[in-house]
């Protein structure tokens, strides 16, 4: 407890820390023109000068005389006032150490030991402390201040007015301190969301990484085993094929083999529980008419454009465009009922173009802004999380933002070479 109390005021009680400007990010001061929340950040210093300045026009006001005793009398709570802006800890203790001497000075006959200059600074001096620092430093003050006057006034023996004094910090120190700790707890709660929405972030991608890896898992399953049945039955079309031709095929079936039964181990780690393959091949763009008579029958008014020479594509790249454009449609009966879309799949040189736009919502929309925008609306595929791991993972580009007229438009690029389209 002790320790509490030394690190607080008597550790580094000289240090130099002098006040930050105030943040101007909040709802107020962003509301304010450049040049007034330019100035605005010194609030706080504006605030303490002007409170010094007060309690040393009231010492000028009631000191004693005139000249230097007026200028001490009503100089010393000012600086101690003044000193918060720079070292905080210092300042409290001199406001105390000033007390005696402005009391002495001003021969107070009303109580002992605060005056009003002195009592003011006090209270103003204890509530900026309090503010800069932590509550356990405010209840140690308060503490400090309550011996205080009472050894003061046991010293004195005379009325005491510690009342006036130790009531009104009491209530502006509560109020700091309630102040506080609802901006830590604002803090926490913050940065507990924040690391909330990373993990959520990380969930979702590697939720999709697994999904891939599941569909792929069959295109790939499906290549592995051609090739291990096309090995084992090469040597029987060649008549009185040579050993080392048998021995290579050979090698390339055990190969084929091994590499699919290590692709099926690697699957069962990523693999849910509750996973059940699909009965039927994975979709291509062959089978796009389908999901689009589907989406109609669903209400979405789409419209499908194919430009270019229709051709095979590695069966990766066709299953992905499906899911993305899959995905894209999805999206607009969730989040822009009524809206008309638009499918374009442009068979380019370079590989294959996907551009999915959609018109404004013009019925009912949900709370959740369009697709994915937001890590709630991302539905059961994750919406553009899913699409840009799929793009991705074939070294495509994607883009996905609202239109000028209050819709929404996803265009993906896939490449693919010229080596991979003849496989």
């Amino acid at each position: 407890m002790l320790g509490g109390l030394r690190q607080d005021l008597f550790h580094d009680a000289f240090a130099y820390r002098p006040l930050n400007p105030m943040a101007v990010d909040g709802r107020v001061p962003r509301r304010l023109p450049e040049r007034i929340r330019r100035k605005a950040r010194w609030t706080p210093h504006a605030v303490v000068a002007a409170f010094a300045f007060f309690v040393f026009a009231v010492g000028l006001d009631i000191g004693p005389g005139s000249g230097v005793f007026v200028l001490v009398f009503a100089g010393m709570p000012a600086v101690a006032v003044l000193l918060t802006l720079v070292r905080p800890v210092l300042a409290f203790w001199a406001s105390l150490a000033f007390t005696p001497f402005a009391a002495f000075l001003g021969s107070y006959d009303d109580g002992w030991p605060w005056g009003p200059t002195s009592g003011i600074a006090q209270v103003v001096v204890m509530t900026v402390v309090a503010a800069r620092t932590r509550p356990r430093t405010a209840a140690w003050m308060w503490v400090i201040t309550l011996a205080y006057a009472f050894f003061a006034a046991t010293l004195r023996g005379g009325s005491d007015n510690a009342v006036s004094v130790l009531f009104p910090a009491a209530l502006a120190l509560l109020f700091v301190t309630v102040l506080q700790v609802r901006r830590e707890a604002e803090e926490t709660v913050t940065a507990q969301q924040s690391v909330t929405a990373v993990e959520r972030s990380r969930r979702t991608l590697l939720e999709e990484r697994t999904t891939i890896a599941r569909e792929l898992h069959d295109v790939v399953a499906h290549h592995m085993s051609v090739v291990a049945i096309q090995a084992e039955a090469a040597p029987y079309r060649v008549e009185n094929p040579p050993p080392e031709l048998e021995q290579a095929f050979v090698t390339i079936r055990e190969n084929a083999v091994a590499a699919l039964t290590e692709l099926r181990r690697v699957l069962g780690v990523v693999r849910a529980e509750d996973y059940e393959a699909p009965d039927a091949p994975q979709p291509t763009l062959a089978d796009l008419g389908g999901l689009i008579g589907n989406v109609r029958e669903a209400g979405l008014d789409v419209e499908q454009t194919v430009t270019g020479a229709v051709r095979e594509l590695p069966q990766g790249v066709e299953l992905s465009a499906y899911r993305i454009i899959q995905e894209a449609l999805s999206n607009v009966l969730r989040h822009a009922p009524g809206a008309g879309a638009k499918v374009e799949v442009s068979y380019v040189l370079g590989g294959l173009g996907l551009r999915i736009v959609n018109g404004p919502a013009r019925g009912l929309v949900k709370p959740a802004r369009h697709p994915a925008t937001t890590p709630q609306a991302m539905g059961a595929g994750h919406g553009i999380t899913g699409m840009r791991e799929r793009v991705t993972m074939l070294n495509g580009e994607m883009t996905a933002e609202a239109t000028e007229d209050g819709g929404y438009e996803v265009t993906a690029f896939i490449p693919v070479t010229r080596e991979e389209s003849d496989q």
